[in-house]
C-alpha cells in the first residue's frame, strides 16, 4: 500500500493506492509507526520497530477480537465475559509496554504475565500453542533442535493445563456471583438516629431476594460506630445465574428513624421508636447483567421521604436540604464467584470485614461443607380492635426466641448483616393504623441440635407517644410458632395466620402454658373438627374469639441444608431411629422432588452408603440402595441438576470415605443380579470406582456400545482392569476386537431375540449364547489382567 500526502484548505489528507482499492482520509487518522524497510521494490519487507512482545499483542488482540464477537453471537455470556476480561488486561499491558516507561525488572515481570495470559487464552480458545523460552521468547523452529521443541512444548501444556484447572471453578463452572456495594454517604439531616437497611429486590415478583445490609447512621450524620467510617461495605452472596437473567433488579434501601414518635416531640416523650421514614431505590439491571463494570464510580440515589413525615421534616428538622439533595451515595461491582472465591480473587475489595448478606434462598450449587441453616421470618400485617381507646393503637411487635422451657435464646436474631445477633427485635411502629403492614424481614440462625426445641413468639404492646404514659403499657397480646412439626419435619414455607392469645401476661411469658396450644388458625381448625371441643380458652387464655378482628400474619422460608420439611427424605436421614422403615424410605426416595434431594445430597449419600455398611447383614438393601444410588446419579445427569456434577465429583474425590461398602457391592451375589437388572457394566464404579456410574450415558456413546452389551461383562477379572480400560488406548482398542468377536457370534446366532425371546424355545440359544459371551469376558479379564501385570513389572523394572 502507497501514501501521498495532500493539502486541501488546511486539512492534510493522505491519498492511498494498492492493488485491491483506494480511497482518501484525513491524516490524522493515521498513526504511523517506525519501521525498518529491508529489500526495497516488489519484494520488500517491513520489520516494525516495536518489541515483538508489542507486536505479538497486536495479532493477539485481532484475533481473539473475532471469536468474541462470535460468542456473542452465539450467545455464549460465560466465555464472552471471560475473553473480555483477558482481552481488557492485554490492552492495559499493551499499553504500559509501548509506553516505554516501565524499569526492565517490571518489563520482564510484565512479560512473563503477558504471555502466560495468550498461551492460557488461545488454549481454551482452541488456538495454537505456542513454545517459548524460560524468558517467554517465541522459540525458532529453525534453530531449535526438535527434542528442545518437544520438551518445550510439553512444558507449556502441563503449565497452562494447571492454570485452566485453577481457572475453572471461576469461570467454566462458575454459577455464583457476588455483588459487591460499598456505601459512601448518605446526605440527610434527620436529627436523629437512623437504621439504613439494604436489600435486593426483583420488581416483577414484588419480592426481596436477599438479606438486609444494614447501616446505623447517627444524628451527627456519620456513622453510629466511627471505626466503620469509610468502610461500609457489604457483599451480597449466592447469586445464581438465573438472577443475572431477571428482567429488572433494584437496590433497595429504606431508611427507618430511631427516636420519638414525632420529629417535633420533646425531653419528655418516648423516645427509642423505630418509626419509618423513607425509602431509595436504584435500578441496577445493566450493573448485575454486565453491562456496567466499575467499582470506582459513584452512584447517587435519590431518596424519598414518607408523605407523612414531609410535613415534619422540613418544619422541625434544622438544615433542611432541598429534595433533589438528598440521597445516598454507594459504588457496585458484580464479581464471579461465592464468597471465598471474591475473597481471594478481590481481595483489594472483599477483606474479612466486609459484611455479607445472603441470599434469602439456595444458591445453583450447594457445595458439601456448606452448612447452612437459616430461618427468614417476615412480619406481614396485623389487624388489632382498639378496645377501650378511642383510636387505633399504635403496635410494636417484640419477637424473641424460645425453648420449650421459655428460656430466651441469646442473639439468634439477625435485623442485617454487619451487625451482631440481638435477643429481641422490635418492629417498627406506625401511628394509629388499625391494620399496620410492616414487611420486615430477619435472619433466625439457631444450632441444628435445638431447633426442634425451640419457638418463636411474638408479643404485641401499645407504644404511648408520652413517656409517663408508655411505661405503663403492658404487652396486650401473644402468639408464637414452632419451628418444627410433630413428624420431624421443619415449618413449612410460606404464610402463617397466627392465633392472637390474651390474658395474664405472666402466663404468656410461661411456656409450658401456651405450647400445648394450637399456634396457626389452620392448627386449631384440624384440633377442633374431631372433637367437637372449643380449645380457646385452654390454660387461662383468651384468644381472638372475643376480638374476631384481631389477627397477626407471618412468613417463613427455611435455608437449611440439614433441615428438610419432607417426610420421606427425612426417614431415610435419620434411618437409625426408624429402622424398621428402611425398606419404605428407600422406595419413597424416587418420589422425592429432586429439587429437595440435591439441597442434601451428600448427607444422602452418606445415609444411602452407612446403610450398606452397617445393615450388611439383610441382602434386601442391596437392591434398594444400589437403585437409589443410580436414580440419585440419573437424576444429576439430567439437564436441570446437571450443574451439580461438580458437587458430585467434590463428594467422590474428597468425602466419600465408605470404605466398608466396596466388599458388599463386589462380592455378594446381589449385585450381580443387580448389574442384569440394569445392564450396565458402569454400575459396578457406582460401588467400586464410583465415579465411572455418573459418565453412564457418556462413557456408552464414546465407547459406542449398545446398553444391552454391557450385560456380557459379567467376568469379576473386569472389575480391576476396568480403570485401566479407560486410561490406555491398546486396552480399548482390546475390548473393542472382544465386543466384535461377540458379535460374530450373535450373527452366528440362529435366533432372532437373543435378549428378549419371544417364546420359550429361543431359551435355548439364549443360554448357549450367553454361555459363549461369558466365555469372551472372561479371556477379556484375563487379558487385561496380563496387560496390568506386564505393566506393572515394566514399572518395577
Amino acid at each position: 500500500m502507497h501514501f501521498y500526502r495532500v493539502i486541501s484548505y488546511g486539512v492534510v489528507y493522505l491519498f492511498y493506492f494498492c492493488i485491491d482499492f483506494q480511497g482518501i482520509f484525513p491524516e490524522t487518522y493515521i498513526h504511523l509507526k517506525e519501521a525498518i524497510v529491508k529489500d526495497r521494490g516488489q519484494h520488500e519487507t517491513v520489520i516494525p520497530s516495536e518489541l515483538p512482545l508489542g507486536q505479538e499483542l497486536t495479532s493477539t488482540l485481532r484475533e481473539w477480537a473475532v471469536i468474541w464477537h462470535k460468542l456473542y453471537v452465539d450467545n455464549k455470556t460465560t466465555q464472552f465475559r471471560h475473553v473480555q476480561q483477558m482481552t481488557y488486561s492485554l490492552i492495559e499491558w499493551r499499553s504500559q509496554i509501548l509506553s516505554g516507561t516501565l524499569p526492565k525488572d517490571e518489563l520482564a515481570e510484565l512479560k512473563k504475565k503477558v504471555t502466560a495470559k495468550i498461551d492460557y487464552g488461545n488454549r481454551i480458545l482452541g488456538l495454537d500453542l505456542v513454545v517459548r523460552d524460560d524468558n517467554g521468547n517465541i522459540l525458532d523452529p529453525d534453530e531449535t533442535s526438535t527434542i528442545s521443541l518437544f520438551k518445550s512444548h510439553e512444558t507449556a501444556s502441563k503449565r497452562i493445563e494447571e492454570r485452566i484447572q485453577e481457572e475453572k471453578p471461576i469461570f467454566n463452572t462458575t454459577h455464583t456471583y457476588s455483588l459487591y456495594v460499598n456505601f459512601k454517604n448518605f446526605v440527610c439531616n434527620i436529627g436523629e438516629d437512623a437504621e439504613l437497611l439494604m436489600s435486593l429486590y426483583d420488581p416483577d415478583l414484588s419480592k426481596f431476594i436477599s438479606e438486609n445490609y444494614l447501616v446505623r447512621w447517627g444524628s451527627n450524620g456519620m456513622p453510629k460506630e466511627i471505626e466503620k467510617l469509610n468502610n461500609l461495605q457489604a457483599v451480597f452472596t449466592d447469586l445464581s445465574s438465573s438472577d443475572l437473567i431477571r428482567p429488572k433488579i433494584s437496590l433497595v434501601c429504606q431508611i427507618v428513624r430511631v427516636g420519638h414518635m414525632e420529629l417535633k416531640d420533646g425531653k419528655k416523650h418516648t423516645c427509642g421508636l423505630r418509626r419509618p421514614f423513607g425509602v431509595a431505590v436504584m435500578d441496577i439491571t445493566d450493573i448485575i447483567h454486565g453491562k456496567v463494570d466499575d467499582e470506582e464510580k459513584q452512584h447517587f440515589i435519590p431518596f424519598h421521604i414518607a408523605l407523612n413525615f414531609m410535613f415534619s421534616y422540613f418544619f422541625f428538622s434544622k438544615g433542611v436540604l432541598p429534595f433533589f439533595f438528598l440521597g445516598l451515595w454507594v459504588s457496585l461491582k458484580l464479581l464471579p464467584g461465592d464468597l471465598a472465591q471474591v475473597q481471594k480473587d478481590f481481595s483489594h475489595l472483599v477483606d474479612r470485614s466486609t459484611a455479607v448478606a445472603r441470599k434469602m434462598g439456595f444458591p445453583e450449587i450447594i457445595l458439601p461443607g456448606d452448612v447452612r441453616n437459616d430461618i427468614y421470618v417476615t412480619l406481614i400485617q396485623g389487624e388489632f380492635d382498639k378496645g377501650k381507646k378511642k383510636t387505633p393503637k399504635n403496635v410494636e411487635v417484640t419477637m424473641s426466641v424460645h425453648d420449650e422451657d421459655g428460656n430466651l435464646q441469646e442473639k439468634a436474631i439477625h435485623p442485617g448483616a454487619g451487625y451482631e445477633g440481638v435477643s429481641e427485635y422490635k418492629s417498627v411502629v406506625y401511628y394509629q393504623v388499625k391494620q399496620p403492614c410492616w414487611y420486615e424481614t430477619v435472619k433466625v440462625s439457631i444450632a441444628i441440635e435445638e431447633v426442634s426445641r425451640c419457638h418463636l413468639r411474638f408479643t404485641f404492646r401499645h407504644r404511648s407517644s408520652q413517656e409517663s404514659r408508655d411505661k405503663s403499657e403492658r404487652a396486650f397480646g401473644m402468639g408464637f410458632v414452632k419451628l418444627m412439626n410433630a413428624d420431624g419435619t421443619t415449618l413449612q414455607d410460606g404464610k402463617h395466620n397466627l392465633i392472637v392469645y390474651k390474658g395474664d401476661n405472666k402466663k404468656m411469658e410461661d411456656a409450658k402454658c401456651y405450647l400445648t396450644l394450637p399456634c396457626t388458625k389452620t392448627e386449631i381448625e384440624e384440633k377442633e373438627a374431631p372433637s367437637g371441643k372449643n380449645l380457646h380458652h385452654l390454660a387461662n387464655f383468651t384468644p381472638t374469639k372475643d376480638s374476631t378482628k384481631d389477627s397477626f400474619q407471618i412468613a417463613t422460608l427455611i435455608c437449611s441444608t440439614k433441615l428438610t420439611q419432607n417426610v420421606d427424605l427425612l426417614g431415610l436421614l435419620n434411618w437409625r431411629s426408624n429402622s424398621q422403615n428402611i425398606s419404605h424410605n428407600l422406595r419413597k426416595l424416587m418420589e422425592v422432588e429432586g429439587g429437595e434431594i440435591v439441597k442434601f445430597l451428600q448427607d444422602t449419600l452418606d445415609a444411602l452408603f452407612n446403610i450398606m455398611m452397617e445393615m450388611s447383614e439383610n441382602e434386601t438393601y442391596d437392591f434398594l440402595v444400589f437403585d437409589a444410588l443410580v436414580f440419585i446419579i440419573s437424576l444429576i445427569g439430567d439437564i436441570k441438576f446437571q450443574h451439580f456434577n461438580p458437587v458430585l465429583e467434590t463428594y467422590i474425590y474428597k468425602h466419600f470415605s465408605a470404605t466398608l461398602a466396596y466388599p458388599d457391592f463386589l462380592l455378594k451375589t446381589g449385585l450381580m443380579q443387580s448389574v442384569c437388572i440394569h445392564l450396565s457394566l458402569i454400575t459396578f464404579e457406582c460401588f467400586g470406582l464410583v465415579l465411572l456410574l455418573k459418565d453412564w450415558w457418556v462413557g456408552v456413546a464414546v465407547m459406542g456400545i449398545c446398553r444391552r452389551q454391557w450385560k456380557i461383562l459379567l467376568s469379576w477379572y473386569m472389575v480391576g482392569a476396568w480403570k485401566l480400560m479407560k486410561e490406555h488406548k491398546f486396552v480399548r482398542n482390546l475390548v473393542l476386537w472382544v465386543l466384535l468377536l461377540m458379535e460374530l457370534f450373535c450373527l452366528a446366532s440362529t435366533c432372532p431375540n437373543l435378549f428378549n425371546p419371544p417364546h420359550p424355545k429361543s431359551t435355548l440359544s439364549r443360554i448357549k449364547f450367553e454361555r459363549v459371551c461369558i466365555l469372551c469376558a472372561t479371556v477379556l479379564g484375563v487379558c487385561l489382567n496380563a496387560v496390568t501385570e506386564s505393566r506393572t513389572r515394566t514399572m518395577r523394572g
